[in-house]
């Protein structure tokens, strides 16, 4: 295994596959700003290139450009508000509230040192585990995956903040919308309202850029000026140097969320888009100032950039042991494998145990090759946001217009973006929570789905597998744990107001 490992690393090291992973770096550099594109649809459009490659060399274009994308898509979040990959919609919470007060260097400098800590720690995780995680993923089985993607919406208790009923609303919202298409079970269309369109569902990237970049731009263009206050530090950008020192002051927070994104990558169909999820919620019911998140908390933003690249190295694990694509982007990138002739299973984890490693490698340093040119750029793209609104407004609504509708080339995505940006712009004015929204979006699909197969192969026995117990417990912990901190905030937002509080505010109301 040691000799793999430097046989990897020494393949990844000649200079012509360099030279293919720095167009790759550029490539997903470009396809991460670019809202809607996405990993998957840039390794579609490249995988062509790879006929005339060496193994190692086509991996390291792919997985570069994969990686970088992933990393770049927090820019956009965090600088414009609109994510640049629906994996990267938890970066807005927390990254554009600062932004808004001319921390936008900060902000970016601290998603990116995260980033990178989560690149590092899932590399390191995919190079140890890839070998003996099979008979782990074996034994687990849809009734596993339903209660799996319960825990995950377990979190929207913590995630509605004070507001526990206003985040039920929002997923039950979520969940009758995420059910709107053809039944998996008995093809019978449902909430089609006689639209073709509608037969295949409600596309997440259009909602996602709606919902948050949508709603964020429109009040841009109502408000008249620019995202960052120019008397919160005019054009000048500053705090880049101290925002990499700080995640490491929440060390420990870094560890826990880089490995949740491993965790809930390695497990085929729950996806990205879950793990940042449940990585956020995790970073806010630990949190010492829960209170902070969605207005700029650290924290949050910190978990919301380790768990990116480590659940990308975390899903490589069951596409290399067991050719199982755990989204969108690895289903592409299996087909990459079967290009350069290489076989998912036995061939890689013993025959061609180098090649693997050097997947492992190229995470590495493809993930910190990107964040080094990302901040590079930090500075004249911060500057951006303190450009007037009026100016900057036409080119935002460009780039959600172009990520709404590359995402499938439908026009009917237009429409679902305009729609989930009015929804975002009426929660941001009453002060509902989005997130619930949009996690039950994404689960809704999966619930159905891993419920009917947990019926289907086991009827009611799947009720008592132990598996489904632990989690069962696992999804009461985090629902009354939830309960409990949403009382405790509510207590102590009322706390400071007292009676002599009440009176004065009285008597400025009568004065």
């Amino acid at each position: 295994m040691i000799e793999a490992i430097g046989s990897g690393l020494a393949q990844l090291l000649q200079w012509e596959t360099l030279g293919l992973m720095v167009v790759g770096i550029l490539v997903g550099f470009l396809v991460g700003v670019l809202p809607g594109l996405g990993g998957a649809v840039a390794i579609a459009l490249l995988l062509p290139f790879t006929f005339v490659m060496e193994p190692v060399q086509g991996l390291a274009f792919l997985l570069s450009m994969w990686i970088v994308t992933t990393t770049s898509g927090d820019i956009t979040s965090v600088l414009f508000g609109i994510p640049g990959e629906a994996t990267s919609a938890a970066a807005v919470l927390d990254g554009y509230p600062m932004t808004k007060r001319g921390q936008g260097g900060r902000a970016l400098a601290m998603v990116l040192m995260s980033s990178a800590v989560g690149i590092v720690f899932g590399a390191v995780v995919l190079g140890l585990f890839v070998t003996i995680i099979r008979p782990l993923v074996l034994l687990i089985g849809p009734p596993e995956f339903f209660m799996l993607a319960l825990v995950g919406l377990s979190f929207v208790v913590s995630l509605a903040g004070k507001s526990p009923g206003k985040g039920l609303i929002m997923v039950a919202l979520g969940l009758l919308v995420s059910y709107i298409g053809i039944d998996p079970t008995y093809g019978v269309a449902r909430f089609d309202f006689g639209q073709l369109y509608l037969w295949s569902g409600i596309a997440l990237v259009p909602v996602v850029v709606g919902l948050f970049g949508g709603a964020e731009v429109l009040q841009l263009m109502l408000s008249r000026s620019s995202i960052a206050a120019p008397s919160l530090g005019g054009a000048k950008l500053s705090g880049v140097r101290a925002g990499l020192a700080v995640p490491f002051r929440h060390w420990w927070l870094m560890i826990r969320t880089s490995a949740i994104g491993v965790a809930v990558g390695l497990l085929p169909g729950l996806g990205g888009t879950v793990a940042q999820w449940i990585a956020y919620g995790h970073a806010r019911q630990t949190s010492k100032d829960p209170e902070k998140f969605g207005k700029g908390a650290d924290d949050g933003l910190i978990a919301a950039g380790a768990v990116g690249v480590a659940k990308d190295a975390g899903s490589l694990i069951p596409t290399i042991a067991f050719g199982i694509p755990s989204g969108a982007a690895t289903a592409v990138l299996l087909g990459g494998f079967l290009i350069l002739g290489i076989n998912p299973g036995k061939e890689m984890l013993e025959d061609k145990l180098d090649v693997t490693f050097s997947m492992a490698w190229t995470v590495i340093i493809a993930g910190l090759l990107g964040i080094v040119l990302a901040l590079l750029l930090a500075r004249p793209l911060a500057a951006l946001t303190k450009i007037n609104g009026a100016v900057m407004t036409p080119v935002l609504l460009l780039f959600l217009i172009v990520g709404a509708y590359t995402a499938s080339s439908n026009w009917g995505d237009l429409f679902v973006m305009l729609g989930s940006a009015a929804l975002g712009v009426v929660c941001l004015r009453w002060d509902w929570p989005r997130v619930p929204f949009l996690l039950a979006l994404v689960l809704g699909p999966l619930i159905e789905q891993y419920l009917n197969l947990s019926l289907t192969i086991f009827g009611a026995e799947w009720l008592v597998r132990p598996g489904v117990l632990i989690l069962a417990v696992v999804v009461l912990g985090v629902v009354g744990f939830g309960i409990r901190f949403a009382r405790k905030q509510g207590e102590s937002d009322a706390a400071p107001v007292g009676v002599g509080t009440r009176v004065i505010r009285t008597l400025g109301k009568k004065k």
